[in-house]
């Protein structure tokens, strides 16, 4: 496994999954967050963000977190796992609320610089509505997915934690 796509609803991990899987395997890894946003919350060009894509799942190895629904097609075809953190809407809805005020007019980490944390209804929205909006087409293609590629669904946080415990370190953590 050398190329791990990340997806799931906001809120539910993504990121911070991505990152602690990194440290773990060693491989690369890549927010697509910090790279598609410009500050103050600009959206790139359909297709400068589709050539970028392009660029990022040609390389050999990587870690990429994130949805992005027009380049997602591309992304499944190029990796060789995907994990779908596949979590409540409401533990999503708290965690990003909890987000919202933690880094309340800072930039979190994993996303691009200039644009600080908000909360709109609109994402609120998208949350709430994953399961019914996006969720059944993210488990159709992923039975779609091709027999050497590894489908990983995660439903819960234990899950969550007890997949990362039994990825192998790189290097043993230090004593």
């Amino acid at each position: 496994m050398q190329r791990f796509l990340v997806i799931g609803s906001g809120g539910a991990g993504k990121s911070t999954f991505a990152m602690r899987l990194a440290e773990r395997t060693g491989l690369p890894l890549i927010h697509l967050d910090a790279l598609y946003w410009r500050a103050g919350w600009i959206e790139p060009a359909k297709a400068e963000w589709a050539a970028r894509v392009e660029q990022l799942v040609t390389a050999e190895r990587w870690i990429m977190d994130g949805n992005f629904g027009g380049t997602l097609e591309r992304r499944f075809a190029a990796c060789d796992t995907v994990i779908f953190l596949d979590l409540s809407r409401w533990l999503c809805l708290w965690r990003v609320l909890i987000r919202r005020v933690r880094y309340r007019g800072q930039v979190r980490p994993a996303m691009a610089a200039g644009c600080h944390e908000r909360l709109s209804l609109r994402f609120i929205g998208w949350i709430l509505g994953y399961p019914q909006k996006h969720r059944p087409m993210i488990l159709q293609r992923l039975a779609e997915m091709r027999a050497e590629q590894r489908v990983i669904v995660l439903r819960t946080p234990r899950e969550v934690a007890n997949f990362l415990e039994s990825v192998a370190c790189v290097s043993p953590p230090a004593a």
